[in-house]
């Protein structure tokens, strides 16, 4: 390669990226999940569009495995482990025991169906088995899920990409003739625990160093923080755990740990996510052939319907009801089940193995997780809103690439005021916020201003509120409780909890609950009639001049 031979692919390297960063866009707009539109892109480069070449799928296995690492890093360190805690038990369930139900079921009335053999069958299973951490992550956190709920699907959705990996590699090997059901899973234990493990182990000494450590760059710490959780990825791989549950894990503790410059670490982290998204789909839009595709429609549709209606129904329900799951969020987990790249890069394994059903296995998978994510992804905000398992009132951290806020440990909070909301008409010293917090900037009718004690907010008001990180529990509380019932929430028994209990001596949770269910919550002729809770509809902090994005 000569000079003009790089400017040519820095040009269409740099041209494609581009174009991914506009698809988030325009995927935001419309409402359909941005991997649809990255693999289109990779469909109209290939061979079928403007003729570009890719066939090699043991590369894409490997730099697959290397985005998704990167992806499920990205993932742990933004999740928040005290809203993971109360979860993690029913995810790792889901993760494994659901994953199996739902590999068994789909892989039954597939070779039922589609008349193939039992291998072929399993691996088809197991493939479509896995929920996707990318397209879990991109499409829940831009809806205002309830906090358990969400972080449930997202902790099952690192977890289960290992037990899945090692089930296809297992089945797509000369093992699946030589070991049995017993092996087979005492492997995957090790592997498991083994993983999980290290990548803490790893983690905790990377972050040991890095808080002893005075890096004459600020933009050191970024890099560090991720070559840790990479490193927590290959140690693990070494060893013969599972990398994928190292480096999630790594990136859970790394992320929910006292970094130095940690928003700054965590918008890079950001960044590099979304490349190595954007990178995975189209490459994997390149290796498939549009040709071929026609053949796997029926297969496909099988395939998914069986997972989609069948599988992943009967796995949550068996699962999640020993823990006391609420019918609403077991309807909203079995939909929320989205397929991404990880089906699409596990069905490049049988195709580097040379099994003889590998080209169907994969064109099949591909269909699928196009057909049903389309299907799947724009219609999660409405059964959301339908199910009652949305959090309006939830408010929102502002991200804020400062290190002073970090070295005070101050967060910075916004949330809007919807018309009829409880908050309009109290005053600021009303709300009764702990001695750390403090409402600091209040956007009303496009004007900025700072408030005093006795400034009474209005609807439609945007405000800004400071507070200290031992605070922002209690803070986010408060302002819950008087949204839901005044500035008299505690005398009414309304204490702000996130998913409000129904009780007798209660407000009505939210403003938009049929009114037979709101008068089982109390005398309707003493508590006034609910109104709308705090909307968080608006995506940023913004001056009012600009447009919303």
């Amino acid at each position: 390669m000569n000079a003009a031979d790089l400017n040519v692919v820095v040009l269409v390297t740099t041209l494609v990226l581009l174009l991914g960063v506009a698809a988030v866009r325009v995927s935001s707009r419309v409402g359909l999940p941005s991997l649809l539109l990255y693999l289109a892109i990779g469909l109209a480069l290939g061979q079928s569009g403007l003729g570009l070449g890719f066939e090699d799928f043991n590369l894409t296995m490997i730099l697959g495995s290397l985005a998704l690492a990167i992806i499920l890093a990205e993932g742990g360190f933004s999740t928040q482990w005290a809203v993971v805690r109360p979860v993690a038990k029913l995810s790792f369930v889901l993760a494994t025991v659901a994953v199996g139900i739902s590999v068994a079921v789909t892989a039954s009335l597939v070779h039922l169906v589609l008349d193939v053999d039992l291998r072929t069958a399993l691996l088809l299973g197991a493939v479509a088995s896995s929920t996707d951490a990318a397209a879990v992550f991109s499409v829940l956190r831009a809806m205002p899920l309830q906090r358990r709920l969400r972080a449930a699907l997202e902790a099952e959705s690192g977890f289960n990409d290992p037990p899945v990996i090692i089930l296809v590699s297992v089945v797509a090997s000369d093992a699946w003739g030589e070991s049995g059901v017993v092996s087979i899973g005492t492997a995957m234990l090790v592997q498991l625990v083994l993983g999980a493990g290290l990548g803490l182990v790893v983690a905790r000494a990377g972050q040991w160093v890095l808080a002893r450590s005075a890096l004459p760059s600020a933009g050191l710490y970024p890099l560090a923080t991720i070559a840790i959780a990479m490193l927590a990825f290959a140690v693990s791989g070494v060893a013969g755990g599972s990398p994928f549950l190292a480096v999630y894990v790594a990136g859970l503790w790394l992320g929910n740990a006292a970094l130095p410059h940690r928003r700054t670490t965590t918008s890079f982290a950001e960044g590099l996510a979304w490349l190595a998204q954007i990178g995975l789909f189209i490459m994997l839009g390149l290796l498939a052939s549009p040709s071929r595709l026609v053949d796997a429609i029926i297969p496909a549709l099988v395939v998914g319907a069986a997972l989609t209606f069948v599988a992943r129904p009967i796995s949550v329900f068996l699962c999640a009801t020993p823990f006391r799951v609420p019918w609403r969020e077991q309807a909203f987990m079995s939909w929320a089940g989205l397929r991404g790249a990880v089906p699409i890069v596990l069905a490049t394994i049988p195709m580097t193995r040379g099994l003889p059903a590998a080209d169907r296995i994969f064109d099949v998978v591909f269909l699928l997780v196009i057909v049903f994510t389309l299907v799947q992804g724009p219609t999660l905000p409405g059964l959301a809103r339908r199910l009652g398992v949305t959090e309006v009132e939830a408010t929102r951290e502002v991200d804020i690439d400062a290190a002073p806020l970090e070295e005070m440990d101050v967060s910075l909070l916004q949330f809007d005021l919807p018309p009829r909301s409880r908050l309009a008409g109290v005053a600021v010293f009303e709300l009764a916020l702990p001695a750390e917090s403090a409402v600091t900037m209040i956007v009303r009718n496009g004007r900025i201003f700072v408030p005093n004690a006795n400034t009474v907010l209005r609807s439609h008001d945007r405000l800004l509120l400071a507070t200290s990180n031992s605070e922002r529990e209690r803070t986010e509380r408060r302002l819950r409780a008087v949204s839901r019932a005044g500035r008299l929430a505690e005398w009414r028994g309304e204490h702000g909890d996130p998913v409000p209990a129904p009780a007798s001596a209660h407000a009505p949770a939210s403003g938009t609950a049929p009114a037979s269910a709101s008068a089982a919550h109390g005398d309707q002729s003493v508590m006034p009639r609910p109104r709308r809770p705090i909307s968080l509809s608006w995506s940023g902090w913004k001056r009012p001049s600009q447009s919303r994005s």
